[in-house]
């Protein structure tokens, strides 16, 4: 491309975009991994330039552990725990931050060059700009949710960790949106407005659904009531009342549980409606319609995963997929809504 000029679609800008989302994706995965192995207050300080170097040599190794011995993770759930075993859960979170400041690094030096260059379209320089500040957030947003951790927890609080996945994935959807746009450029045309709106819902809901999952992990409530359909023979849990509605919603393992299972049922079924209603509409694109097939599939797999590792008791494996699944949903659901909008 020329200096001079800058195009209203650019190739180059749309598979950066792509590649700072897989980036994004694989953050994700690490970070629900660290989650899992309940690693994440394993790093008790926040050095957003010299914690990239891992602990050298054995009395830096000590030194970590030292600090770590000082939290009530440590005194409460980890007591007894070896340097070795340290070490395990420490590379967990450290690769989680890495991933953080590569996702960072990938994003700004490239953009730079791409301003530069003029090759970013100019409409969409300023959506570009809001994503770099939003990582830049999430970096601070990550902190705020290891430090709720450090003192007078064992785990970090359930709604930052909710905060901290959500701006993850906003940045995600804002990423794969931004890069179909530089990819097929501005409209030309109005598509028809009937699908516009069902489209963004259902978005928000496969993100709030998202959110659900994060308040179910944050909590360890997939570590209970592991038969299904019931709940521990029940169809409501005896224990749903958390102390106050604050605990209710956030806080309490049969609640945020109850509230995540009722979720997964009204979004697989309105992911299913949106499949069928698409797949019969003759005003749609065929890509759309695809897409609106791929939703409805992709929600059922993401249904039948969510239930095995619920009855699993939640194994690293399955853990990781059902994360994964969820990010796959939220991928297919921004690419339909896209999608809708053109003709």
């Amino acid at each position: 491309m020329t200096s001079f000029l800058r195009s209203d679609r650019s190739r180059p800008v749309a598979v950066w975009l792509l590649a700072v989302a897989a980036l994004v994706l694989a953050m994700v995965v690490v970070g629900g991994a660290t989650r899992l192995t309940g690693s994440g207050l394993s790093i008790t300080e926040w050095k957003p330039v010299t914690g990239a170097v891992p602990p050298m040599g054995e009395e830096a190794w000590r030194g970590e552990f030292g600090k770590y011995r000082q939290i009530p993770q440590y005194a409460q759930l980890n007591r007894g725990m070896t340097l070795p075993e340290f070490k395990a859960i420490y590379w967990w979170e450290w690769s989680h931050r890495l991933l953080g400041r590569l996702v960072g690094a990938a994003f700004a030096i490239p953009f730079v060059i791409f301003l530069i260059r003029k090759d970013i379209p100019r409409r969409l320089i300023w959506r570009c700009g809001a994503m770099l500040g939003l990582g830049g957030l999430q970096g601070a947003v990550g902190w705020w949710m290891v430090a709720s951790g450090l003192a007078g927890r064992v785990s970090v609080a359930p709604e930052r960790l909710a905060t901290h996945l959500g701006l993850a994935l906003a940045l995600f959807v804002l990423l794969v949106w931004t890069a179909l746009d530089a990819d097929a450029g501005a409209p030309r045309q109005e598509a028809p407005t009937r699908w516009r709106a069902g489209a963004l819902a259902l978005l928000g809901a496969v993100f709030l659904q998202s959110l659900l999952g994060a308040l179910v992990a944050g909590a360890d409530a997939g570590l209970i009531y592991n038969d299904w359909p019931l709940m521990g023979g029940r169809l409501f849990p005896e224990a749903y009342l958390g102390e106050g509605f604050w605990a209710t919603v956030a806080h309490n393992q049969a609640s945020v549980q109850l509230h995540h299972r009722l979720g997964a049922y009204l979004l697989l079924a309105g992911c299913l409606a949106v499949a069928g209603l698409a797949w019969r509409d003759r005003y749609l694109s065929g890509g759309a319609r695809a897409l609106g097939l791929a939703v409805g599939g992709v929600a059922l797999a993401q249904a039948v995963l969510g239930i095995a590792t619920l009855m699993a008791g939640v194994p690293l494996g399955l853990g990781i997929l059902h994360q994964l699944g969820a990010v796959a949903l939220l991928a297919t659901a921004t690419a339909f809504a896209w999608r809708v909008r053109r003709v």
